[in-house]
């Protein structure tokens, strides 16, 4: 390969590397924008939440970085339901 054969080669590379946009960021900054006019009274703004919830629930898991936290509540919640049907 030669040089600009190679400067073409990291470039594509580069390009694939780069961070993409969380695809429910949108989401996420309204819940912040909610939470700081209401006081962080998380009640207030449960509409919100509920958006982003079904954000990502659109998305597969670990597309999302905001998702992730509800990723493993949803993962806590599975394995305390097994766990209930053992008593």
């Amino acid at each position: 390969m030669n040089k600009r054969q190679n400067k073409n080669h990291f470039s594509y590379f580069s390009f694939l590397d780069m961070p993409q946009k969380d695809p429910c960021q949108k989401q996420a900054c309204e819940i912040q924008k909610c939470l700081q006019a209401n006081n962080y009274m998380e009640s207030k703004c449960q509409a919100v939440i509920r958006e982003l919830r079904k954000c990502c629930a659109r998305y597969p898991k670990g597309r999302s970085l905001i998702c992730s936290g509800f990723e493993k509540e949803e993962e806590e919640k599975l394995t305390l339901k097994s766990t209930l049907k053992f008593c």
